[in-house]
């Protein structure tokens, strides 16, 4: 189930991919933008609870689909490319295990812990 999971990721970030191919923007704009939804978690900042809620908010699928069928219907081009970063950047981050997080820590996802959680530092005797 994992892989066809992950497939699925990968199909999305192809499909951004393309609809970024036929945008109006020179390539270089594609990686200048891709870590842009990664803002998002200065909402740690804040606590874990506010941090999780910023952080998903910015890489739910659903934003991506509303952003960019927004620009598309709208006629614009800046939409449509803020659309296809989300969903590529989204995509990309659940192909490498990142999924939405939960409030109680960044580590804590959807898709199951991630990275190194730190421990608790103890006393030196």
């Amino acid at each position: 189930m994992k892989k066809l999971l992950k497939l699925e990721e990968l199909a999305e970030l192809l499909l951004a991919v393309l609809v970024f191919a036929h945008l109006p923007y020179a390539w270089w704009v594609l990686p200048a933008t891709f870590l842009l939804p990664d803002v998002s978690m200065l909402g740690y900042l804040a606590g874990p609870r506010i941090g999780a809620v910023c952080y998903n908010l910015a890489h739910h699928k659903a934003l991506a689909v509303v952003v960019g069928v927004s620009g598309w219907w709208l006629g614009s081009s800046l939409l449509l490319l803020a659309g296809t970063v989300l969903l590529l950047h989204s995509a990309f981050d659940r192909l490498l295990g990142y999924g939405l997080k939960y409030a109680t820590g960044f580590h804590d996802t959807h898709l199951g812990p991630v990275g190194v959680r730190p421990t608790k530092m103890q006393p030196i005797n």
